[in-house]
């Protein structure tokens, strides 16, 4: 199994038509994707990468004519606010926008209107999804996984990679790998995420790539520490932050606190999950942790 999407996931790209979105809406095909429709306004009737994918004006009419219920989002920051509530309110079951940049204004007022509507959001500023040898959405390169029983979740898109191929190299597969974003608001939590791969009767252990700043990972681990019965491995990043520096994603800020690296690898191993001090442990550290 897997969590989120897998090969049967209908697949709609909003700004499939872009540089961005044609590039990898290739990628993501010949992963094996199943795309059945894009969405340009002005440009519906046409199709697109070699005429294999109708292109429509609205997210509701590609609904409509295609029964897409995922969509994945390459537009402009100052329109992708409006993309994820157009899809939201077309009846799109899940939503994965790649788009960084994203005002938090505009973030506030998306994220209100797709919890009111059930809608689940990965990202903004996330790397996308990925549930191996099924279905990738977004940039996160298909090749370096490995089919597994192994679920990831990250905050960063290169430590994503990092940490699949830790794992890879001690023959640990993939289940489904999620890079949830790094800006201050977001759609889908680690919490989120731990709860849903608990669930996978597929998925027998996780790990999480979290860094400086905010309290997600806190919440995660004592989430973790009373229902989650597999193991789960940890790595924080940004152990030399200095304080009050935002350090790569705009979330990754140390206020002071449990924020910073050291207090969330402590809390992290009070709540019984296995911490890595250097990425290049994690792949070792999840094998042992599954004997």
């Amino acid at each position: 199994m897997s969590i989120l999407v897998n090969k049967n996931s209908r697949v709609l790209v909003q700004g499939i038509t872009g540089s961005e979105g044609q590039f990898h809406s290739t990628q993501m095909l010949e992963y094996g994707t199943n795309i059945v429709s894009g969405v340009t306004p002005g440009k519906g009737g046409k199709t697109t990468l070699n005429d294999r994918i109708p292109v429509f004006n609205t997210v509701e009419e590609a609904v409509e004519k295609t029964k897409a219920n995922t969509s994945i989002i390459f537009v402009p920051p100052s329109f992708a606010a409006e993309a994820i509530i157009e899809a939201s309110y077309a009846g799109i079951n899940l939503i994965v926008c790649i788009t960084e940049g994203l005002p938090v204004h505009d973030m506030l007022q998306a994220k209100r209107i797709i919890s009111r509507n059930g809608t689940r959001l990965i990202g903004p500023n996330c790397p996308g999804i990925i549930t191996v040898d099924e279905c990738k959405l977004g940039i996160m390169p298909g090749f370096i996984c490995k089919k597994g029983n192994i679920g990831v979740i990250s905050k960063s898109g290169t430590l994503t990679y990092e940490a699949i191929d830790q794992l890879v190299n001690v023959g640990l597969g993939q289940t489904t790998a999620i890079g949830i974003g790094g800006d201050p608001i977001i759609g889908t939590t680690m919490r989120d995420c731990l709860e849903l791969f608990e669930s996978d009767p597929e998925t027998a252990g996780v790990v999480i790539i979290g860094e400086i700043g905010g309290q997600m990972e806190i919440e995660a681990a004592r989430w973790a520490k009373s229902k989650m019965s597999k193991p789960v491995v940890g790595f924080i990043a940004g152990q030399t932050a200095p304080p009050g520096r935002r350090m790569g994603h705009a979330g990754a800020i140390v206020s002071g606190g449990d924020d910073t690296a050291e207090a969330k690898m402590q809390i992290l191993k009070e709540c019984g999950i296995g911490v890595a001090d250097s990425v290049a442990d994690i792949g070792q550290l999840m094998k042992n942790s599954m004997k």
